[in-house]
């Protein structure tokens, strides 16, 4: 599952001439310290292994950052589950864009909760790639979720980067005249990005709260776009990280690369 994001990384590197840290975790599962006898044994058999797939996974990076010939470093960062997501969270706040893979809804592990940490406590956009994903990540046609908040502002100002290189953009207002503020309606956001040399087109939908994830997608698929842009909604609380309905649903579901910001 570790090739999505390695192409959506390379791919960023080469094209943004950016250079890209790898950072993988290694952490042992807290549960088997209660559960299973010898508990020493356990713990330094999970470390190991946890080890290894960090070591695996910062390999296949390497192999690949270096056939693409970007600037490139690799490192682990081993620790407790809860303190390694943190860790990860803390150094996402130095960089432009942080690419994740996106949580698989099947399992109940500390890797999907990793992401959404990253999400919340980064304090910057972050790229969740999806499991289906797979070649080099050049969006050209890119959506932008539009409901006129400040997560929606902040997401839209964080991929402009991304918005600038595409060959057409798609203002998506969900139900947008019951939702957006006057003076940040999906018509002004179009016109805003006229005015910045930004050709937007704006598609207006009506929707239902829960129809509004799977209107999105269908939008997307129907449009051909390879990107999504939109805010996340969501909190931490107790080390957990809380995210709102469409947030968590886009996770469980998304189709193409969507950066989010919080």
């Amino acid at each position: 599952m570790l090739r999505p994001v390695v192409d959506a990384a390379i791919s960023l590197g080469v094209s943004f001439g950016a250079h890209v840290d790898a950072l993988a975790t290694a952490y042992t599962s807290t549960s088997t310290a209660y559960v299973i006898p010898g508990v020493a044994a356990v713990i330094e058999i999970e470390q190991q292994r946890a080890a290894e797939r960090s070591a695996t996974a910062l390999a296949a990076f390497e192999t690949a950052a270096r056939n693409a010939g970007i600037s490139y470093q690799c490192r682990s960062i081993e620790n407790l589950p809860e303190q390694a997501a943190s860790a990860l969270g803390d150094a996402a706040r130095l960089y432009d864009l942080t690419v994740v893979l996106q949580p698989d809804a099947t399992l109940d592990s500390f890797d999907n909760t990793t992401a959404t940490q990253v999400l919340l406590q980064s304090g910057g956009p972050v790229l969740f790639v999806p499991h289906i994903f797979r070649g080099s990540f050049e969006p050209k046609r890119i959506g932008i979720c539009w409901d006129g908040s400040r997560l929606a502002g902040r997401a839209f100002r964080d991929a402009r980067d991304f918005l600038s290189r595409a060959d057409a953009v798609v203002a998506i207002s969900v139900d947008g005249s019951q939702v957006a503020p006057a003076e940040a309606t999906g018509q002004k956001l179009v016109q805003h990005m006229g005015r910045a040399g930004l050709a937007a087109s704006l598609i207006e939908l009506p929707a239902e709260h829960p129809e509004i994830q799977p209107t999105i997608l269908s939008l997307a698929a129907d449009e051909n776009l390879d990107m999504l842009v939109m805010g996340a909604y969501g909190h931490s609380r107790l080390r957990e990280g809380i995210l709102g309905g469409v947030t968590r649903e886009m996770l469980k579901t998304m189709t193409v690369p969507t950066l989010m910001s919080h």
